[in-house]
């Protein structure tokens, strides 16, 4: 006999709408033109030879080119403005990239050196009035950035304290995911994941502490940052590990393999720093630094695997099987298929960060069609953007019969340690914050 349940498939096989405001970021749409206020990273500097490499970035088809000794880079439009012939065969050359159809020689800005088959006054013309498209671009620590928006706007090039720390090597890496980039966002405001996803229903993907459910607090930091913080018992030790997110696709977390909750940690960093970069609206591309070090991830997970793994729990390249039987976050944010129907979901108070976020993002975009600028990266006191994505284990045991309550203010008193030394300098920030987390650990949390 079949099951006499309730089915309810007919009564909702219409399909629900996707949030296209926030998830669409073409050149002519309103998410697109915010996206663009913003430095994003495009490619890994290694991978990018001596000749032209095409890519799309923000549903733009773009080529990326060598110049000068080879040390300079330069991006611009794919096609040619003369006949359209792709500049991804073009030859790289000492001031820029010559196309491979007619030799046009065009600047990193753009501009048009030469048409060698052209001496005539409609030639001078079209050099005077056209020019090819090119954005600016910054190589910084194995990672090229570029600045898609309007020239008289380009923000500063933001740097966050996490970019240099001593002790720490980075790695960069990155990852595709054949989905939008709000749902690959999304994650990283959902600490809950971390505890299912990584554990419960798959295998331990990272540490087996991660398995256990934590107390979960969020902030809001300012206009663009925003933090959750899972706070997990381990035996007698709380764990307090944060995740953030600032606007509009810079991320970090905890360390992924170098804490489980049994040892103690004071302020260890993020295992990575890491953007969301849209490809298209179907498309996007992580571009991130894996860390490794003390206050870090181990040096032994420094290679391709490894940082697939601190990505997402998995290498990337595996048999369907294995993706049924332990789905990664790739598995998880694909399927939902390439533009998520937000819509039809049904958010749950745990899914306050991503809340949080998207009505932020939301306000943002609607601010800047009615003519105000989105913030960019809050540098306070003149220092380097504050980051927060960390582990912290203390040891200390379950008090009284509420121990939800107790994780609760053991969380908010760490991360209000981590708010007041904002105005210190970088090194003495963390050694603050060091210090006062080892002197509540021995103290008590009264």
């Amino acid at each position: 006999m079949p099951f006499a349940g309730e089915f309810r498939g007919y009564k909702q096989s219409a399909k629900a709408e996707a949030d296209l405001e926030i998830a669409c970021i073409g050149a002519n749409s309103s998410g697109g033109e915010y996206m663009r206020r913003f430095w994003h990273p495009v490619y890994l500097t290694d991978d990018l030879g001596e000749l032209p490499e095409a890519l799309m970035i923000l549903g733009e088809e773009l080529v990326l080119f060598r110049y000068g000794d080879g040390s300079k880079i330069g991006l611009v439009h794919k096609y040619c403005p003369h006949r359209r012939a792709s500049l991804e065969f073009g030859k790289c050359e000492p001031n820029g990239i010559r196309c491979c159809y007619h030799g046009w020689l065009f600047a990193p800005d753009g501009e048009i050196l030469e048409t060698p088959a052209e001496n005539s006054k409609a030639a001078d013309m079209v050099r005077e009035r056209t020019r090819l498209g090119a954005y600016p671009v910054i190589e910084y620590r194995g990672l090229v950035f570029a600045y898609m928006g309007p020239p008289e706007l380009q923000p500063e090039f933001p740097i966050y304290d996490a970019f240099e720390h001593d002790g720490m090597t980075s790695a960069p890496y990155k990852a595709p995911y054949k989905c939008n980039w709000i749902q690959v966002l999304d994650a990283i405001l959902d600490p809950v994941h971390t505890t299912y996803l990584h554990g419960q229903n798959s295998h331990p993907q990272f540490s087996e502490g991660m398995l256990a459910n934590g107390v979960l607090k969020f902030y809001e930091r300012n206009d663009n940052h925003f933090l959750g913080s899972s706070t997990r018992r381990i035996g007698n030790n709380a764990w307090v590990r944060v995740n953030e997110l600032v606007l509009p696709n810079f991320t970090q977390a905890g360390a992924a393999y170098a804490a489980d909750g049994t040892e103690q940690r004071y302020f260890g960093r993020s295992c990575f720093t890491r953007w969301v970069v849209p490809v298209d609206d179907e498309n996007s591309m992580v571009f991130a630094w894996a860390n490794f070090g003390d206050r870090w991830d181990p040096h032994e997970y420094n290679n391709r695997e490894g940082h697939e793994k601190i990505e997402q729990g998995e290498i990337l390249d595996r048999p369907m099987e294995d993706r049924k039987r332990y789905p990664a976050d790739s598995e998880a944010v694909e399927g939902m298929g390439p533009i998520s129907t937000h819509k039809g979901e049904n958010l749950m108070p745990t899914d306050r960060g991503i809340s949080l976020y998207r009505r932020r993002v939301r306000k943002q975009i609607r601010d800047l069609v009615s003519g105000t600028e989105p913030p960019q990266p809050n540098r306070d006191h003149g220092h380097s953007v504050r980051t927060y994505g960390q582990d912290t284990i203390l040891a200390l045991p379950p008090k009284g019969d509420n121990d939800a309550a107790y994780l609760e203010k053991i969380g908010e008193t760490v991360m209000q340690m981590e708010f007041d030394a904002e105005h210190l300098c970088d090194a003495d920030r963390d050694a603050r914050i060091i210090q006062r987390l080892k002197e509540i650990e021995q103290n008590g949390l009264g």
